[in-house]
């Protein structure tokens, strides 16, 4: 089994000073809710958020629905439940997600991306299908495809500057690169340099994520049982189509 990434371990610290939940977030989550609403049948009064990690989408997604947030770290759920202290947060595994209680609707944002293997991509959306409503509506994104890779990228960003302690900077560098084209991985690594009082320390880290092809996603959708819609990228800087997937 891959080791868990620091990200939602001993550095899940770093995590709300990475991004503003009032920034991108915000605007990836108004989409969202534009979408279900466009799509879904009947009312809408509950999402569960699986792979919600630090809360800061079900911090958007609450003054709309009554989220329950997913997620397997317990470190990414603490901090989730400080930032929503009136949602609900349950440990989880997607891939064999067993609530007993259905949805009105589903955002399964980026931790879609740690499914490494066609069968966990078809176990996660199976589950998903099971805990949603008829009428009710899935919304996913992949964030990488086989078709639009980009071998080596690399990108570098900074600490939120409302988040921080005065006395702590960090930038955060991501480098993705694919060791084997042959199969449906790629390594996502992390390099966080973080300074504390002024004295550097450099740590790093290495998330396993999937790569499909876009007909793959298509594909296990449909086998899932969903009815698949394709909607151009809604994010700026984004190529990756939105799938909003109705459960008949």
């Amino acid at each position: 089994m891959t080791a868990t990434p620091r990200l939602y371990d001993d550095l899940a610290w770093l995590w709300p000073l990475w991004g503003a939940a009032e920034g991108d977030y915000a605007l990836w989550c108004a989409q969202v809710v534009r979408l279900i609403r466009q799509y879904a049948t009947g009312s809408l009064g509950t999402i569960l958020d699986i792979g919600c990690g630090g809360g800061k989408n079900a911090f958007n997604l609450k003054r709309h629905l009554q989220v329950t947030g997913l997620d397997l770290s317990p470190a990414m759920l603490e901090l989730a439940r400080a930032l929503n202290p009136e949602s609900e947060f349950l440990q989880g595994d997607m891939r064999s997600l067993e609530l007993r209680r259905r949805f009105d609707c589903i955002l399964l944002d980026d931790a879609i991306t740690y499914m490494v293997t066609r069968e966990d991509l078809a176990a996660a959306f199976a589950g998903a299908f099971r805990h949603l409503r008829s009428g009710g509506v899935m919304v996913v994104s992949p964030d990488e495809t086989k078709e639009t890779f980009q071998q080596n990228r690399t990108r570098v960003s900074y600490a939120e500057t409302k988040a921080k302690p005065e006395s702590i900077d960090v930038v955060f560098v991501e480098n993705d690169y694919d060791p084997d084209p042959a199969d449906d991985q790629f390594d996502g690594t992390l390099v966080y340099l973080i300074r504390e009082a002024g004295r550097l320390r450099v740590e790093t880290d290495r998330h396993v994520l999937g790569l499909f092809p876009l007909e793959v996603w298509r594909t296990t959708l449909r086998s899932a049982g969903f009815e698949v819609h394709e909607e151009a990228p809604v994010m700026p800087d984004t190529v990756q189509p939105v799938f909003v997937c109705v459960k008949p």
